[in-house]
């Protein structure tokens, strides 16, 4: 087995995956089926890694079109569910030849997918999920409620690193009426999983986040206290802001991004 992908159980019924430190995803196990919250690169065999844990039957479920998120798929045979406005993102990163070397090598093709929407619910028997649209890291980012243990799993649309300098990234100001929107699920949750977590991380994050959104829009960047920054990424230069408690918490952006 190849152990680039580390598994940790983190409730009785939630196990996160951490693909070698540069993706998470999580399973979670209900009476009846499972759900697997995104796939991860695709480098390593995820299915297999989901096969160690339970024997359940599986649903893939990806909070968007990344293909760090859901390259993973091709191990999978069962139903994997994407929101159709990411679709063409997903469609364009597999277009692109060094992306999907690693399953193409071992030939592997990925599965097509179906449609989720805000208001879907996923019942695992037990445990339920519910879908809740969260448009701004991507177009059609969801997060995904679960409701009896209070967790919300965000993907990469709520972190402590966010980006929002992507061709694809709403407008700052559209993704905080998003933000806005959904406020309610604070009082739903307790506990945030999102792309990138190690362990569950407070839901104060979700307001820290909306907090940092706001004051960034209103400041430019250039409040009394904070400032945007120079961020150097694969794609360029763009800025980052700092945001919360956490000397490390950024919000990553480009000018055009507040107007």
């Amino acid at each position: 087995m190849d152990n680039r992908i580390k598994t940790k159980k983190v409730d009785d019924c939630i196990w996160l995956m951490d693909d070698n430190g540069e993706g998470t995803g999580y399973f979670v196990c209900g009476e009846k089926k499972a759900v697997v919250i995104d796939t991860m690169k695709g480098i390593a065999d995820v299915h297999a890694v989901v096969r160690e844990i339970t024997d359940l039957p599986l649903t893939v479920v990806n909070t968007h079109g990344h293909y760090d998120h859901f390259f993973g798929n091709a191990y999978f045979d069962c139903d994997c569910f994407l929101h159709p406005d990411d679709l063409e993102i997903a469609e364009l990163h597999m277009k692109l030849p060094r992306l999907v070397k690693p399953w193409k090598e071992k030939k592997l093709n990925m599965p097509a997918f179906k449609a989720i929407n805000d208001g879907d619910m996923i019942d695992l028997g037990g445990l339920s999920l519910e879908v809740i649209s969260l448009p701004g890291h991507t177009p059609g980012g969801i997060c995904l409620l679960l409701k009896e243990k209070r967790v919300l799993f965000t993907g990469d649309g709520i972190n402590r690193h966010l980006w929002m300098q992507l061709k694809e990234s709403l407008p700052l100001k559209a993704f905080l009426e998003n933000l806005n929107s959904i406020s309610w699920v604070t009082e739903k949750a307790d506990r945030i999983l999102h792309g990138h977590a190690r362990d569950f991380e407070n839901i104060s994050l979700f307001d820290e986040l909306r907090a940092g959104i706001k004051e960034l829009i209103e400041t430019k960047g250039k409040s009394e206290t904070r400032y945007g920054t120079k961020y150097k990424w694969f794609g360029g230069i763009a800025k980052q802001y700092p945001f919360g408690s956490d000397e490390n918490n950024v919000i990553c952006y480009l000018d055009k991004k507040l107007d």
